[in-house]
């Protein structure tokens, strides 16, 4: 299977959700980010921005070195070949000049949706590349929220954990 050859967006929460961190997953879950990780270390390609805010989230939310889990194994897989184009390409995006947390490559927001903050750097990662790369998601409802607005800005998302995150999200959404 290559389904990360062309390239991918990997939120942090996969790599998280790989290491057990999100407990609210259940273990089939786990075990797709796992995978998922793995293929992409095996054979995948990924995308992360040029100046470093992605690499930055995950080095705050993993470890690269001790006994690793499968996410921390991913960010030192990462780190080993973020200057390797053949393995990871480095995206420019542009930080907006009245809110550095934001990016010109994020698409408008529709009336119902609000991009969480520290996600944008995800989707303007994704938006700046062509063809764009999808977004591998795991464990964050919000992102099923998104996903019609994103897809109308040509961006998928790749959800490893659908069922779970549908389910989190209308539950969410339903109280």
């Amino acid at each position: 299977m290559r389904r990360f050859a062309d390239g991918c967006v990997v939120d942090t929460n996969v790599a998280m959700t790989a290491n057990g961190a999100n407990k609210s997953a259940g273990a089939r879950c786990r075990a797709a980010c796992a995978r998922a990780l793995q293929e992409i270390m095996a054979s995948g390609h990924v995308c992360i921005d040029d100046a470093g805010h992605i690499v930055e989230e995950y080095r705050r939310n993993l470890r690269a070195g001790g006994q690793p889990g499968p996410g921390d194994a991913f960010l030192r897989w990462l780190l080993t070949h973020e200057w390797a184009p053949a393995r990871v390409t480095r995206v420019s995006i542009t930080p907006m000049a009245e809110d550095a947390g934001n990016f010109d490559e994020v698409p408008a927001e529709p009336n119902d949706v609000r991009y969480d903050p520290s996600d944008r750097k995800f989707i303007a990662v994704a938006a700046a590349r062509t063809p764009h790369p999808p977004i591998v998601q795991s464990f964050d409802s919000k992102w099923w929220g998104w996903r019609e607005a994103l897809g109308a800005a040509g961006i998928t998302l790749h959800f490893l954990c659908e069922r779970e995150i549908e389910q989190k999200h209308r539950e969410k959404t339903t109280r």
